[in-house]
């Protein structure tokens, strides 16, 4: 089939938006599923509650193979594929339930064409020209976008090239939550718990290892209390120069707020490995900086030879201890830098920065290998579904 055979139709010759409302039960837990709470083809939610005073806008059920799309904001990202029994969730009414009505189309196909950044940014568009507290689309304008249709089984061909992509990607994900969770476990296990191997490679503590008393309570003996000041230099980000939304060319180092990357700017102020965390907004989460990017004046940057074991430290602090704002959360660099911390013998802290660091070199190869697979992915979508490249076909 050429692609001047291709069928184009509009999606609501295709699909239909469901509102099937869920029916609660007494003492049955359910899943409350909000906009919030999918990104980018994933659920995020899977935590089951009692319906108590359930807010009005929980009501629709879905099933596997239906897409849930936000009718807040497209550019956003929030949808999600479903590929699992979701017999206790309820969505929220501002997510629409997507569902294929016609056998012209295959579901994963129909995901890829909604989630491709063609089709977020025109319905972001519509979105925007609309009046209203936020930028909104309706079934009806999403149903009325046209989708160039090959046959059924390039349609599966196509969709399971971008799927291999995003299982990958996935993957990736999952590997460096685990190499994550790993490092937390090391750290709790020898700087909390004190069950670091003792010289002949036994739990000290667990073995009866010497303890001895503290201001901060029992400790190894032979390990000392000091600040964070001692093992890493803290200070403040600055104010970026010019910035944008989006990268560009000329705008390509990252500038990183509390949170995350919040625009692009022209220069850098960081071509170190150092980490940053919040000092004005959102506290707790920690950034680990290996790139050249400019901190912005709303972070802390954190330098140290102890990179992995200030990292755990930072990490697992609560924040609200120090947190000196009234309607806005603040945390001073004095504060930061008298955070008190236990420092065991330096054979010790090496052993552990170089057990760590190698899982965060796995991890930042799968940060990258993600990164060229998602570049590679956004190429090839537009280029398939127009029919530009073509994916061969056994007859």
């Amino acid at each position: 089939m050429s692609y001047s055979e291709w069928k184009t139709t509009k999606l609501f010759e295709l699909i239909n938006t469901v509102s099937e409302t869920y029916k609660f039960s007494e003492n049955q837990t359910v899943v409350l599923i909000n906009t919030s709470d999918i990104l980018e083809g994933k659920v995020l939610n899977h935590s089951k509650v009692f319906p108590i005073n359930v807010a009005g806008q929980f009501k629709k059920t879905f099933k596997r193979n239906d897409i849930l799309y936000s009718e807040i904001r497209p550019a956003n990202k929030r949808y999600a594929y479903i590929d699992f029994e979701s017999n206790n969730y309820v969505a929220s009414t501002k997510l629409m339930v997507l569902r294929t009505k016609s056998k012209d189309i295959y579901n994963k196909f129909l995901y890829h064409f909604l989630k491709s950044n063609d089709t977020l940014k025109t319905l972001q568009a519509v979105a925007e020209s609309r009046s209203g507290t936020f930028p909104q689309i309706t079934f009806t304008e999403l149903s009325n976008l046209e989708i160039n249709l090959p046959t059924l089984k390039e349609q599966q061909a196509i969709a399971n090239i971008l799927s291999s992509l995003d299982d990958k990607i996935e993957l990736n994900n999952k590997i460096n939550k685990n190499l994550e969770e790993l490092a937390q476990t090391l750290y709790k296990q020898w700087f909390v718990d004190f069950d670091f191997p003792n010289d002949d490679g036994l739990p000290y503590k667990t073995s009866g290892g010497e303890m001895v008393e503290s201001k901060l309570g029992l400790i190894p003996k032979g390990w000392e209390v000091k600040e964070l000041s001692d093992m890493a230099v803290v200070s403040s980000g600055k104010r970026p120069p010019i910035k944008v939304k989006k990268k560009t060319s000329e705008y390509k180092y990252p500038v990183i707020g509390a949170s995350g990357v919040m625009a692009y700017t022209q220069e850098y102020n960081i071509d170190e490995k150092i980490l940053s965390i919040g000092r004005v907004g959102t506290h707790g989460i920690v950034q680990r900086i290996t790139e050249k990017v400019w901190v912005s004046d709303n972070t802390l940057t954190i330098k140290s030879n102890l990179y992995e074991f200030v990292y755990q430290i930072l990490n697992q602090f609560d924040y609200k201890s120090l947190n000196r704002g009234s309607t806005q959360p603040l945390i001073t660099q004095t504060d930061v830098n008298k955070i008190g911390i236990l420092v065991p013998k330096n054979d010790l802290l090496k052993y552990f920065e170089k057990v760590v660091s190698s899982l965060f070199e796995v991890h930042k190869y799968n940060l990258i290998q993600n990164y060229k697979l998602a570049e590679t992915r956004d190429l090839l979508l537009p280029k398939l579904m127009s029919g530009e490249i073509r994916v061969p076909i056994k007859e």
